[in-house]
């Protein structure tokens, strides 16, 4: 798998000179934008050098070694380029051509030959009808379409969150959303109809990819539930996963598009439970979320201490906490009257309310008093920045946090534009809304639940393998 994203040199069949050419955009990013260091070559009718990527009429007539092939070129001829790729000894090939089984009987016909040539031959093919990989750690980027703007945004800069999309315009909104947040993309992977490798390969795959922390997916199908689940539950970082076809219309429109039949949504439901996997519920949450796992350390337990210097938000995220199944924290006496000479606080019990006049060292009294406390789980900071002294005390905060391995949810309530700028200068992990920092906290516990339940699981595994007792796991079958 490591191939796709970290190849030698790479042939793009398809790329020409003729205008708004799809393939020649890949051949651009890859020989003029991007500092990825290998060979690319061109495959077309002509033979014709495109942005300086040497030019061949068939993939057989390349002199060098082939690691990698992306096609895209019409669907018709697909299978013949794959035969080509399977008589050079390409053993990875990428098709971001569509025109297959999402297509009607033609398609899957042709579908059917290319998946034959790759069994015979020993192929492994990531689509068809995708956009292909993108690698930050080296640059590399197949996705059709790109222009240097768009790569500078993307690429230059690498994370440690790695997506499997299924649909390549998801993977722009994801993309672009990382430019106004603390987090960066590793790795993101298009899967499309996935005749061949689908969403539990690249499970796998990212679960030992060292420069990965978090896994976000977006699925319009499962193909195969047992083996998702199986896979799912072997990884121990954070999988936050976005799935459509909750409704019967939505399960319609998924099968048009990747030519998936959207599960069953009560067995997805399932089989995320079963599996270890946060379900989001919105395509905000893939791009949202996975800040709370790079920037925090993981909620242990429900009792959340909320202050802020608003006392209308004490209320409002109180009520959020409890909805979401999480607990507002019972404060002790004691822990009341020490929070009571750390200033002029108008209210000591939980919801803390600061009220306006604090100096940073009430902040960092205040910090150090609930996050070393046994009744405290984890934060919800919703300050007003109000005075720069206020972020300042936030990125003391998040220092913290870590310290004392607590997490805090921090929501600072001023219009949007503010909490993203405040977010993107100094770096620190701000959420958007009362809603999403709340939402914050309860993956953030789901996810240490998911992580005793495998580490349980494992032991059992283990057990049985030294033949002391069996165990019978429920079965994931498709509606």
């Amino acid at each position: 798998m490591e191939t796709f994203f970290n190849p030698g040199s790479v042939a793009v069949i398809g790329a020409s000179n003729s205008p708004f050419n799809l393939g020649a955009t890949i051949c651009r990013a890859l020989n003029e934008i991007s500092s990825w260091d290998g060979a690319v070559f061109a495959v077309n009718r002509k033979a014709e050098t495109v942005h300086g990527c040497p030019g061949y009429a068939a993939v057989t007539d390349i002199p060098e070694t082939v690691d990698l092939a992306v096609i895209i070129t019409p669907a018709r001829v697909v299978p013949q380029f794959v035969q080509q790729c399977a008589d050079k000894g390409i053993r990875h090939v990428i098709i971001e051509s569509s025109g297959f089984s999402e297509s009607g009987e033609e398609g899957k016909s042709m579908q059917r030959m290319i998946d034959e040539t790759a069994r015979k031959s020993g192929m492994r093919i990531m689509g068809p009808n995708c956009l292909g990989v993108l690698n930050t750690r080296n640059q590399f980027c197949c996705f059709y379409g790109i222009q240097a703007d768009d790569f500078n945004t993307f690429a230059q800069e690498s994370g440690n969150v790695s997506y499997i999309i299924q649909s390549g315009g998801i993977v722009v909104i994801v993309l672009e959303s990382f430019t106004t947040d603390v987090v960066r993309a590793n790795k993101i992977v298009s899967i499309g109809n996935k005749s061949d490798i689908d969403e539990a390969d690249m499970l796998e795959y990212f679960s030992r990819d060292d420069s990965t922390e978090v896994i976000g997916m977006y699925l319009e199908n499962i193909k195969d539930g047992r083996k998702f689940i199986e896979a799912a539950r072997r990884v121990t970082k954070p999988i936050l996963a976005f799935k459509v076809g909750r409704t019967s219309e939505g399960a319609r429109a998924a099968m048009s598009h990747t030519a998936g039949m959207a599960n069953n949504d009560r067995i997805f439901e399932s089989a995320c439970a079963q599996g270890g996997i946060i379900r989001v519920n919105s395509i905000s949450e893939l791009h949202a979320m996975p800040k709370m796992f790079t920037h925090m350390p993981p909620l242990r337990g429900k009792r959340i201490a909320v202050f802020t210097n608003s006392g209308a938000f004490g209320g409002i995220t109180a009520d959020l906490l409890v909805q979401a199944g999480l607990e507002m924290a019972r404060l002790s006496p004691e822990t009341q009257e020490k929070l009571s000479r750390t200033g002029q606080i108008f209210n000591v019990a939980n919801p803390i309310d600061l009220g306006p006049a604090l100096s940073m060292q009430t902040f960092l009294e205040i910090f150090d008093i609930l996050l070393s406390s046994d009744e405290v789980d984890g934060l919800l900071p919703v300050p007003s920045l109000w005075h720069p002294m206020v972020i300042d005390a936030i990125v003391e905060l998040v220092k913290k946090c870590r310290h004392y391995g607590k997490p805090a949810a921090i929501y600072t309530p001023n219009a949007v534009h503010k909490t993203v700028s405040y977010r993107q200068k100094y770096q620190v992990p701000l959420f958007e809304s009362p809603e999403e920092a709340v939402r914050a906290l309860k993956v953030s516990y789901q996810q240490s639940c998911f992580v005793a339940m495998k580490d349980a699981l494992r032991s059992v595994y283990d057990m049985e393998r030294c033949g002391e007792h069996r165990v019978a796991e429920p079965m994931l079958q498709e509606a």
